[in-house]
């Protein structure tokens, strides 16, 4: 986990930006959660590349740097955060990492393929994107990224750790981490954002309640 002011700093932005809400949203899995974690939303220039840089602060504090020489972001959400990520590495740390994506659907002309971007056989492979609930897009990911050149996948890095369980006991993350051997890294839980939400006022005590009744229902073990 990075270091207090980042994680407080991220928190914040992610607040400011209106990408993590609390209040009663109903969720794919059927579930309604008291906060919903939205990266689109950060859309203008001057975000996205804060954004990036929060993601390079994260990897070099995590000890990740060197790592990858690739940042795969998944499509789509995961496009402008390797994007902006490879950016950011490079202007604050002079750090030169290519960047890849995948298509949804292959493209038959041109290139060609699913993969856009310059993933060579032999790469170590950093994948960045917003959340994970479940992991199941990650595992459909690593296929594609898998099935185009030989590659190592170093980790995950998410902004945001639900802290829900996936289909068992443990928590999303874990139970990637278990079935893949691929450690999965964050930047916030979402703890950190609502007990930084708490003491901006920007949500209530009773709010802050809601967050942990829920986790205590959903949230899974951390330990593999």
């Amino acid at each position: 986990m990075p270091d207090p002011e980042l994680r407080e700093e991220f928190s914040n932005f992610l607040l400011t930006c209106g990408a993590v809400k609390f209040g009663s949203f109903r969720l794919k899995s059927g579930r309604v959660s008291p906060y919903f974690i939205n990266l689109g939303c950060i859309c203008d220039g001057p975000a996205i590349a804060r954004l990036g840089e929060f993601y390079a602060r994260a990897v070099v504090d995590q000890g990740l740097l060197n790592a990858a020489e690739v940042l795969f972001g998944p499509a789509y959400k995961g496009i402008p955060i390797a994007v902006s990520a490879a950016i950011a590495l490079s202007n604050l740390f002079g750090c030169s990492r290519r960047y890849a994506f995948n298509r949804k659907e292959a493209k038959d002309h041109g290139e060609g393929g699913l993969i856009v971007g310059d993933v060579r056989d032999g790469d170590r492979v950093g994948m960045l994107d917003d959340v994970m609930t479940t992991g199941r897009t990650k595992e459909e990911v690593l296929a594609v990224i898998r099935a185009s050149a030989k590659v190592e996948i170093s980790y995950v890095m998410i902004a945001v750790d639900r802290l829900e369980r996936g289909e068992s006991d443990l928590m999303a993350t874990a139970e990637f981490e278990k079935q893949y051997g691929i450690p999965v890294r964050s930047i916030v839980t979402v703890e950190d954002v609502a007990s930084a939400a708490l003491k901006k006022g920007m949500i209530s005590v009773k709010a802050m309640e809601e967050v942990e009744r829920y986790l205590k229902a959903y949230g899974g073990r951390r330990e593999i």
